[in-house]
């Protein structure tokens, strides 16, 4: 009896440090599983018409989930900058392994945390409308004539701190273009682009895709012998690191996000009719709640 007594105590201490332990780890999950809700999700946003449209949406998302959110605006560099440093907790839109390599070595060992693609098929070079005669960069030099802008052959550009500035000026040396390269902005250069393709005459412009002006306007890119502007690339969040231990939940929604260029073009394209980035990504999402959850299950 003795000896039944001294090992019925002795299971019951196992039991009991077992269901202990199996609380405890629960417990931890729990801990690990919760987002810091009390803090504000700051997230970088530039003037590229993809970047506007899924980040606006990302913000929706998010605030109806319980988060704060409040997005900065700026320029590719300096936001890069401010993910690296803590200054903002979040940025969706890095595209590796070409466009983005020089900020992706600076900072993926000193404040970057890479999160999974979500969209594959990225590209960006030199864009003519289609009715143009020129197939292939080579054949610019030929025809600068009709390229003229404020006085001399010219390439419509974007905002100077993009990597796709950088790479175009690459482009024009590899080339040994006669072209300057003219700075402006990502709705500058639509516009630039859609009165010319109105008035039937030549232009040559910096664009990439995903982009809504592929939807547009009856437009394609100059080939690229060279490939100055490398191969199809992927697209991917970049957030500060120790995110995804601090948002676990968000993180989780971020790797599982996916956009193709029907989504993606869908919800660029409704932006631009509705004429403002929030009442446009509402409306999307209102039309696209199926695809969404999918991104949110647990």
């Amino acid at each position: 009896m003795q000896i039944f007594r001294s090992k019925l105590c002795s299971f019951l201490v196992l039991v009991v440090v077992f269901a202990v332990v199996v609380m405890s780890g629960c417990a931890g999950g729990e801990n690990e599983a919760k987002d810091a809700k009390e803090d504000t999700i700051k997230i970088g946003v530039f003037n590229w018409a993809e970047n506007v449209a899924v980040v606006h949406l990302w913000e929706i998302v998010l605030e109806e989930e319980g988060y704060d959110v409040e997005l900065i605006e700026g320029q590719k560099q300096p936001l890069f900058s401010a993910i690296a440093s803590g200054d903002l907790d979040l940025g969706c839109e890095v595209w590796l392994p070409k466009t983005d390599k020089p900020f992706w070595e600076q900072y993926k060992d000193n404040g970057w945390e890479r999160l999974d693609p979500w969209y594959e098929g990225a590209k960006l070079g030199l864009v003519v409308p289609e009715y143009s005669d020129i197939e292939i960069i080579d054949e610019l030099n030929a025809n600068k004539d009709k390229f003229i802008k404020g006085g001399e052959p010219s390439i419509v550009g974007i905002g100077g701190g993009a990597s796709l500035m950088r790479m175009t000026e690459e482009a024009i040396d590899t080339y040994g273009l006669n072209f300057k390269l003219m700075e402006s902005s990502g709705p500058a250069m639509t516009a630039t682009l859609q009165q010319a393709i109105e008035d039937k005459e030549p232009v040559v412009v910096t664009l990439w895709s995903p982009h809504w002006a592929f939807a547009d306007f009856n437009i394609r890119y100059l080939k690229d012998p060279k490939n100055v502007y490398g191969e199809p690339e992927k697209i991917y969040p970049m957030a500060h690191e120790g995110f995804s231990k601090k948002y676990p939940t968000v993180t989780r929604w971020l790797n599982n996000w996916d956009m193709d260029d029907q989504s993606l073009g869908g919800l660029m394209s409704v932006i631009k009719d509705v004429g403002d980035p929030t009442e446009g990504a509402k409306k999307w999402l209102e039309d696209n709640r199926d695809l969404v959850n999918e991104w949110l299950e647990k």
